[in-house]
């Protein structure tokens, strides 16, 4: 069933993890006055929304949840990352109000659906939620341009060899097509360091698989007889 359908059939399901409860009061008192939309539930951390969803039944489960950033204990970004992988359906809106490139790079790569200041009026986010549902990602201009800067300085620091002398040797090793257990022994170093060493290099590089990370290696000229 398309989300359009849904929507006709069953409230918009939002999920709120906050560790302010004004913040989450708040919130929760304005949409629970919009038409269509229901809070079914929040969270003062990242674990405690995960362990909530995870007693939850699938049919009562979120549609979107507004994910705060700065959390103790597991924060926004893991929790995004765990959220995401557990249900992939489910779409997290970072909401916060941080500006900084390297934060919503991070937010993304984690599979955050959206990134919203919380700068925005009420009227707004209830149109990014709503967007979010329908599935159409929605930044505010100004994220749009930090997170373009962030991937660009990124990209720039990759091209520049910002890898440790350590993630050189393993990226070598990929590109010649060692798997993680090869790499481990050939490197006398722990098959979980080299699959740290392997997510560093992504995130460096702004790649999503080790595949990538070869063909990169090799445009590049670093591998031997390329």
């Amino acid at each position: 069933m398309s989300n359009a359908g849904k929507e006709t059939d069953s409230p918009l399901k939002v999920f709120i993890v906050d560790d302010h409860d004004m913040v989450r009061l708040g919130l929760r008192t304005y949409l629970m006055l919009e038409p269509g939309m229901e809070v079914v539930g929040e969270a003062g951390d990242g674990q405690q929304a995960l362990d909530v969803l995870d007693r939850m039944e699938a049919h009562a489960r979120p549609d979107i949840i507004l994910m705060d950033m700065m959390m103790p204990g597991m924060d926004g970004v893991a929790a995004t990352r765990a959220v995401t992988e557990r249900y992939p359906g489910m779409k997290v809106i970072m909401l916060t109000s941080f500006l900084e490139e390297d934060k919503i790079v991070q937010a993304i790569e984690a599979g955050a659906f959206s990134y919203v200041l919380k700068t925005v009026s009420s009227g707004e986010l209830i149109g990014m939620i709503r967007s979010a549902f329908s599935g159409l990602p929605v930044m505010n201009p100004e994220v749009s341009r930090a997170l373009t800067r962030g991937l660009r300085r990124r990209s720039s620091q990759a091209e520049t060899g910002d890898f440790t002398p350590r993630e050189k040797e393993v990226l070598m090793l990929i590109a010649e097509g060692k798997s993680n257990k090869d790499i481990a022994e050939e490197l006398h170093i722990s098959i979980k360091t080299v699959k740290t060493h392997v997510s560093n290099l992504l995130m460096k590089c702004g790649l999503e698989d080790r595949t990538q990370l070869a063909v990169y290696a090799h445009r590049k000229g670093w591998v031997q007889g390329t």
